[in-house]
């Protein structure tokens, strides 16, 4: 059972990183999923269960309803993601649960590493 204080610091976390999710427009799941490794001890697992609940379908829908209010949204392409979104989650969390915790964390941590030496080499060569 998880106790009422520490309920507490997580909607904390989760709020800063809606925040942050909002203002990037990075996946709360980058953020959410090793803060809840590395702050609050989840196994890989769990955490990214437990995002994917907090994230889908309540933020995804309102940050959706936002950009397209915005007309910032690109109908033709994200209709052609939207297949293989699914069709690639549906393969890639069955590789997750194949994997041990250790080792979908340290690919987990690969992937953000990459998009992050990815991203700062951009904005170097500009």
């Amino acid at each position: 059972m998880i106790s009422r204080q520490r309920l507490v610091l997580i909607f904390a976390m989760a709020s800063v990183v809606g925040v942050a999710g909002g203002l990037f427009g990075v996946g709360g799941g980058v953020l959410l999923v090793p803060l809840l490794v590395l702050v609050f001890g989840f196994e890989q697992h769990e955490a990214q269960g437990t995002s994917l609940v907090a994230l889908v379908p309540p933020t995804g829908l309102l940050a959706f309803l936002n950009y397209a209010a915005a007309g910032e949204v690109n109908w033709k392409v994200g209709l052609w993601i939207m297949p293989g979104v699914f069709f690639g989650a549906l393969v890639g969390t069955r590789l997750a649960q194949k994997l041990s915790s250790c080792g979908l964390r340290r690919a987990f941590a690969a992937i953000v590493f990459i998009i992050g030496v990815w991203e700062a080499s951009s904005i170097l060569r500009k």
